[in-house]
């Protein structure tokens, strides 16, 4: 038996505490191997198996730190602070605009910017408002027309068309303007009055009439080759601008209202006698009553357009002779000139354009309103006499803050009442009497002006389906008109009922406004014809400066 050292006793047990050490670190490691995932997939491995923190409406689309061209999108997977592109040059900073959903136009070299809403604007607004949807916006400045602007020796400026013929004249407080079918209208003040002349031997003279409950009403005096007729016209100041809105001078009582509003027992034919007038012969193609009447609103809405037609044809025959006796020049036109300036089309064996039942429907709604309207005033009006009289006394401001008729939401039919050249995206065309429009903007601009639609239209230049800009100050003197065509309407039935297959009408008595009209201004005969006289002179001189080049 072999004896062992004590030294080779301690060489193996060393070796065998180094073997056991070995077999336990690998153990370890085997371990650790088993139960920790591999060091490339930990993070991404880690997120997956917890719920992400991060919020949708807080992340943010990664941003390059030097971008120096191109575009920038978003993350479109996600609600970052734009739901849609950020577009634009930049040199390492942000995108010069930010858009819901659509990118705005580049400001350099653009003639409008998109609205909010991505729809381009429309000539002379900035933010347009969709049919049916007025009110939202507001319109700008209109464009410019085509011609030139002359300042006048000794003050004043002239804007004359590209034909030569002079569109305005604002000089020495007197106002001119003059339509592309050659008709005329002055406007000036004089001693506190204001002067209105709308063609030979007709306009008005307006005076500060009464102050009543903080209102203030003017009358009017109406003269036409030596007949006068008066009204009275309540003040409005909105936005800058005085307007004048027809006051009645006189209401039915309530029940006749109403019985022109509601339908008749039975329709009712009417023969008008009509057929042998010169001027439903002209229109006979634009223009066809009702075939019967369920009721006395359908019968004003004829004698309404019907009156329009009778004046616009009147006013056509008065500015031929004109035309015919003057020698022509850039002031009147011969005949031939203004039926290619917007005139009223041919008689109806020519005439294309047609009243269509729609636009007549129009206007049928908009007599039914202003009945029940009118009956609502009437139940409210009072009899006292009018606080203080004014007449002749310095001119108080109008009302303030209180939004005129021709700016009622509930109003936007309006009927032409007279020759009125309009701004169809920077071009001119002319309306006359018994054009239909619909007002489509609710807030006038810096000119007092809104957007407005044609429905029908006698001229082919300002064709139905056009859109322009129109003054509010023309919309209210349409609505004037319309309104007191409607008091003669009403007259007319109230006069015919019960008679031609009319029904009876109850109470047609009538009880004086609050506001009664005053006796007529018989001296507003020679200030229209003087203001005339005077707007001859001032156009003579101005179309000799405009020839030789103006300034």
């Amino acid at each position: 038996m072999s004896v062992i050292s004590k030294g080779q006793i301690a060489v193996r047990h060393l070796v065998g505490l180094l073997l056991v050490g070995g077999l336990i670190g690998v153990a370890a490691a085997q371990h650790e191997n088993k139960s920790a995932p591999s060091a490339p997939a930990s993070h991404g491995s880690s997120q997956a198996q917890h719920p992400s923190t991060s919020h949708p409406s807080t992340s943010r689309p990664s941003t390059p730190a030097h971008s120096n061209s191109g575009t920038r999108t978003g993350n479109t997977g996600t609600a970052s602070h734009t739901t849609g592109t950020r577009t634009g040059t930049s040199t390492g900073a942000r995108p010069n605009t930010r858009t819901t959903g659509t990118s705005n136009t580049n400001r350099p070299g653009t003639t409008g910017r998109n609205n909010s809403m991505g729809r381009p604007n429309t000539p002379g607004s900035s933010r347009p408002n969709t049919p049916g949807k007025a009110g939202a916006g507001t319109v700008s400045r209109t464009n410019t027309m085509p011609g030139r602007q002359v300042s006048l020796r000794g003050g004043g400026t002239a804007n004359i068309r590209p034909n030569g013929q002079i569109r305005s004249i604002n000089r020495n407080g007197m106002q001119i303007n003059r339509g592309l079918n050659g008709s005329r209208r002055i406007e000036s003040m004089h001693n506190g009055a204001r002067v209105v002349s709308t063609g030979r031997g007709a306009g008005y003279v307006q005076r500060t009439y009464v102050v009543r409950g903080g209102h203030t009403y003017y009358s009017r005096t109406y003269y036409y080759h030596g007949a006068y007729r008066v009204g009275v016209y309540r003040g409005y100041y909105w936005h800058g601008y005085t307007y004048y809105g027809y006051y009645h001078p006189y209401w039915y009582h309530p029940v006749f209202y109403g019985w022109a509003y509601n339908p008749w027992p039975a329709p009712v034919y009417w023969g008008w006698g009509w057929g042998g007038a010169p001027w439903y012969g002209f229109y006979g193609g634009y223009f066809a009553p009702y075939p019967v009447y369920p009721s006395a609103a359908f019968w004003l809405t004829d004698y309404l357009i019907a009156a329009n037609l009778q004046a616009a044809y009147a006013a056509q025959q008065a500015a031929a002779a004109n035309a015919a006796a003057a020698d022509s020049g850039p002031n009147n036109p011969p005949p031939d000139q203004q039926a290619q300036g917007g005139g009223d089309p041919q008689p109806s064996g020519s005439s294309q354009v047609t009243l269509s039942p729609e636009v007549k429907e129009a206007i049928a709604e908009e007599v039914k309103s202003q009945l029940a309207a009118q009956q609502a005033q009437a139940q409210q009006q009072g009899s006292s006499a009018p606080q203080q009289s004014a007449s002749g006394a310095a001119q108080p401001a109008p009302t303030s803050g209180e939004v005129p008729p021709a700016l009622n939401p509930a109003r936007r039919t309006f009927v032409v009442d007279t020759d009125l050249s309009v701004n169809s995206g920077g071009q001119e065309c002319q309306l006359t009497s018994g054009d239909v429009l619909t007002r489509l903007t609710d807030t006038p601009d810096s000119d007092g002006n809104v957007n407005a639609s044609i429905q029908a239209s006698k001229g082919q230049d300002c064709a139905a389906g056009k859109q322009i800009t129109v003054s509010v100050n023309d919309l209210q003197e349409m609505q004037n008109h319309f309104d007191q065509q409607m008091d003669d309407g009403m007259k007319q039935l109230a006069a015919k009922q019960g008679t031609g297959g009319l029904p009876k009408a109850p109470d047609t008595s009538t009880v004086s406004s609050d506001v009664p009209a005053p006796a007529p201004d018989t001296s507003a005969g020679k200030a229209v014809d003087d203001q005339q006289a005077q707007g001859d002179q001032v156009e003579s001189q101005v179309s000799k400066e405009a020839a030789n080049g103006g300034s």
